[in-house]
């Protein structure tokens, strides 16, 4: 038995791309994101699926075309693993690893370094896509910076130029998208000037989950889906906006996050609960030690603040959360016994935590929830 796992739901992440084929269309290359341990959610295991529904002829309706993968060590984890779909590299590639990129078949990366292009000279013949700087100020070359890379490209013949991307910066944020606009019509500035340089690359990209829901004219022919895949809306602002703009859309989590109780104990009213005495029982009760902790990515931030749930109802957590435990006040739950099932993410019973309320009450965002959790930790495929 394991002490603690994720299980992640393949008829939920197969709904969520039929969702977003629905909205794009056919023709719209669909590129899921599984960076970052596909977002917690297991880097091999979702990319299976979103291969495996890859096909035309699939009874569920074509998947995934692309995977879009933030660094060469999740491209060379995917190939390792069989995977055959097509991959880009979005993140930043070392010069040093180039040539091991370049020697992998049908994989991508996008670049913004002068440096990056020079050192991909008189290699073979390799993909590329140029990333541009449209008001986000992350990666990503400057407008005016574009003929000096159009220069080096008309020398080298052995980079072909697939695609042009950029990104949003504050679209998940705001109920108005002004400056997600303004970065569009920039984006577009910079496809006119490549066009006058004599280059016409097939892919064009920016819609990451809450463009692709809420800006059909960011689709181009390329939409990068990261955390909608997963069935997570990006934010409660984002969901909003959909509402408000009529688009009826459901997204539905794919992770549910188990652990064991490892033990049970009564203790005595005014008894101090863990590090640093931070809890004391208001009266005789039990509590119950989970084998999860910080190190598993159950925040410290959560201690005396979270819950889980045993036999279907709420846990609260208690005392300060350890590196590998954590304590819960069961005294309202009766029968609860040793390797009882709880559930730190997800449904049991009537009740649910969501990644959303767990990202509330520590502070953060559900993409920080759900990445966070270790990569030790099994990922479980389930129907």
């Amino acid at each position: 038995m394991e002490l603690s796992c994720v299980e992640i739901s393949e008829k939920a992440l197969i709904q969520n791309l039929r969702t977003f084929r629905k909205l794009i269309g056919k023709d719209v290359v669909l590129a899921p994101t599984v960076k970052a341990n596909a977002y917690g959610h297991g880097l091999i295991e979702c990319a299976r699926i979103f291969e495996k529904h890859a096909r035309p002829d699939d009874p569920f309706g074509r998947g995934a075309d692309y995977l879009c993968v933030n660094a060469m060590y999740e491209a060379k984890a995917l190939r390792d693993a069989g995977i055959k779909i097509p991959i880009l590299i979005i993140g930043y590639t070392p010069l040093s690893d180039l040539e091991n990129v370049v020697k992998m078949k049908d994989v991508e990366m996008i670049i913004y370094n002068i440096e990056t292009l020079q050192k991909l000279q008189g290699l073979q013949k390799f993909g590329i896509h140029l990333k541009i700087e449209t008001g986000n100020h992350r990666q990503g070359i400057r407008i005016s910076d574009i003929p000096a890379f159009a220069k080096i490209l008309k020398q080298h013949p052995n980079i072909e130029l697939k695609g042009i991307s950029t990104h949003f910066a504050n679209l998940e944020d705001r109920v108005n998208h002004q400056y997600a606009l303004y970065q569009l019509k920039e984006f577009n500035k910079a496809i006119h000037i490549l066009e006058s340089e004599g280059f016409a690359p097939h892919f064009h990209h920016c819609a990451n989950t809450a463009a692709t829901i809420l800006m059909p004219e960011a689709y181009f022919n390329f939409v990068r889906v990261g955390i909608g895949a997963y069935g997570l809306w990006p934010s409660d602002k984002t969901e909003m906006a959909a509402k408000r703009a009529g688009i009826d859309i459901t997204l539905k989590p794919a992770l549910t996050w188990k652990t064991i109780v490892a033990q049970i104990k009564d203790v005595q009213k005014d008894s101090l609960i863990g590090y640093g005495c931070t809890y004391q029982m208001p009266k005789n009760g039990r509590i119950a030690v989970l084998p999860i902790g910080y190190y598993d990515g159950f925040v410290r931030l959560l201690s005396n603040r979270g819950y889980v749930l045993i036999r279907g109802k709420k846990a609260p957590v208690i005392g300060r959360v350890c590196m590998n435990m954590v304590m819960a006040d069961i005294s309202h739950i009766p029968d609860v016994k040793l390797e009882d099932e709880v559930v730190l993410i997800g449904k049991q019973g009537k009740e649910c935590i969501t990644a959303e309320q767990m990202a509330e009450l520590s502070h953060t965002i559900n993409y920080e929830v759900t990445t966070r959790i270790n990569e030790r930790i099994p990922r479980i495929i389930k129907n």
